[in-house]
């Protein structure tokens, strides 16, 4: 008898301390976690709606903004000294995950950054491995995982697709970011492996940003370049339409690896879908939010490549686009 007093005084108190603990109204306060988005390319007024598609993928799993989960924006602007001090200031912010954007140098500042925070790099072009990102792709033993998109195996197919659209090109331009110069040699190598077997020579162009493009443009002009190719670079996504506005200007063909470039008037696109991307990113997030390491996050390859091709660009141009490249393409402008 003593002892069933006992377990039901035991179990009262254990329920008194259960309201106790509830705030007025009976419900339970929700965590409302952190996502703090370091953007390489993009600037302060265009980094919400630029990362939209995670958002929309968070609220599809159930964070709804306001409620549960909050977002801090710091953005470069293209300006790659701004990312450590931008990475520090998100860590000072306590966010609960960082998306590293802007390629290999905001990962690489997010991560000399924090070595607690969940770090999930989305769309860098380069080896994580071999940058020291992570130890391995399949178990990243550390704070940090993350998308690949790994820009330097799109090369040969992106100049294959230049030589189909443009099958008389021999001398391809190749635009690419002087700040780069480390984490482009995959992309220089691959470019090399596959000219040969095309039938193509090049010529590169170094860029430090859009200012320098009309020069460049020039450049290659007395270089009797025939198209170009625009290689990887977050400041190149910051003014993809500009490139690709000047690119059709002066009547050069050119394809980038960035969607956007031949949505907002170039000539062809061929590489991730950076939307889908981000989309995709939002289930990592959701896993460290419920509790798993990113040591137990598998890096992952991006295999939601599109190929766009502008039709009205290719007319003005004076292309006569291939069916069969018309066929296979994701998305025809017209």
């Amino acid at each position: 008898m003593k002892q069933g007093w006992c377990w039901r005084a035991a179990l009262s108190i254990a329920f008194g301390s259960l309201v106790a603990a509830q705030p007025v109204g009976g419900q339970q306060a929700e965590k409302t976690y952190r996502v703090g988005i370091l953007c390489g390319g993009c600037g302060d007024q265009e980094a919400p709606s630029r990362h939209a598609p995670l958002r929309q993928a968070l609220r599809e799993r159930g964070y709804v903004e306001g409620r549960n989960v909050a977002f801090v924006y710091r953005s470069a602007e293209g300006r790659y000294e701004k990312l450590p001090d931008l990475a520090a200031d998100l860590v000072r912010a306590r966010v609960d995950v960082i998306m590293a954007g802007g390629g290999l140098p905001g990962a690489l500042a997010a991560k000399n950054a924090t070595t607690t925070i969940p770090i999930i790099f989305v769309g860098i072009g380069e080896d994580p491995v071999q940058h020291g990102l992570v130890s391995s792709l399949s178990r990243p033993d550390g704070n940090v995982t993350g998308l690949v998109d790994r820009y330097a195996d799109l090369i040969p197919k992106q100049l294959d697709l230049l030589k189909q659209a443009v099958p008389s090109v021999s001398r391809v331009g190749v635009l690419w970011d002087a700040r780069l110069r480390q984490a482009l040699e995959p992309s220089f190598q691959a470019m090399q492996t596959a000219l040969p077997s095309l039938g193509l020579q090049h010529h590169a162009i170094a860029v430090n940003g859009p200012d320098d493009l009309p020069d460049a443009l020039r450049a290659a002009s007395r270089a009797r370049v025939e198209a170009l190719i625009l290689f990887p670079s977050p400041k190149f996504n910051i003014h993809v339409a500009e490139f690709a506005r000047m690119t059709s200007e002066q009547k050069i063909p050119a394809i980038s690896g960035f969607t956007d470039f031949a949505r907002t008037g170039g000539f062809l696109s061929y590489g991730p879908d950076s939307k889908e991307t981000w989309r995709y990113a939002a289930i990592s997030v959701d896993k460290i939010f419920k509790g798993t390491s990113p040591t137990d996050i598998p890096v992952e390859q991006s295999d939601n490549l599109v190929l766009v091709v502008n039709l009205q660009t290719a007319r003005a141009l004076g292309l006569i686009v291939p069916q069969a490249l018309l066929v296979s393409a994701n998305e025809v402008i017209e």
